[in-house]
């Protein structure tokens, strides 16, 4: 496979991604966007906010136009998408022409564990676990559509996880 100067990583909330993206990067020594913290900074007020004041639709067009922005970089970056990021077919194209794609799988068990206090993520109610469910039925086939390959995360460390990353992926090669 051709290699690709980026890589991002794709999955359900509480997955894994900004924790490995952060550990990747810097034992990469590459550049690392959290691609909802980005979001958050450019528009001035938390994700949650976004969602509750402007709507899934309008957070999804901010998603959309950040991540465009990050693989447009020469600057070759790991990127921590947004679990929803993988909804607009044009985010799943870009993401698997500019990127190297990695899908951090994990059952629900392990999701719930790590989500359990989701006052911060706008798409859990009442029933957190149900909406897991629901969530991650919805976008396994896109997930697996999006990814140049998949790493099953249950029981590993954030470490292990970057460390299987980085032994799996394509190298940029020097001339370019």
């Amino acid at each position: 496979m051709e290699s690709k100067p980026h890589v991002a990583l794709i999955g359900m909330m509480g997955s894994g991604k900004s924790t490995v993206g952060f550990w990747l990067a810097q034992s990469e020594g590459l550049r690392f966007v959290d691609l909802d913290a980005a979001i958050e900074e450019r528009q001035g007020r938390p994700v949650s906010e976004i969602f509750a004041s402007d709507g899934e639709d309008r957070f999804r067009d901010f998603e959309q136009s950040e991540l465009a922005e990050c693989l447009a970089s020469e600057q070759p970056l790991v990127v921590s998408c947004g679990g929803g990021a993988v909804l607009r077919a044009g985010n799943r194209a870009l993401l698997r022409e500019r990127a190297w794609v990695c899908w951090l799988r994990a059952n629900i068990d392990t999701l719930s564990q790590r989500v359990r206090t989701g006052d911060s993520r706008p798409l859990l109610g009442d029933d957190p676990v149900a909406d897991l469910i629901q969530i991650s039925d919805a976008r396994a086939e896109l997930y697996a559509e999006t990814a140049h390959w998949v790493i099953d995360v249950d029981g590993l460390e954030a470490n292990q996880v970057a460390e299987q990353v980085r032994h799996i992926r394509p190298r940029q090669s020097a001339a370019r």
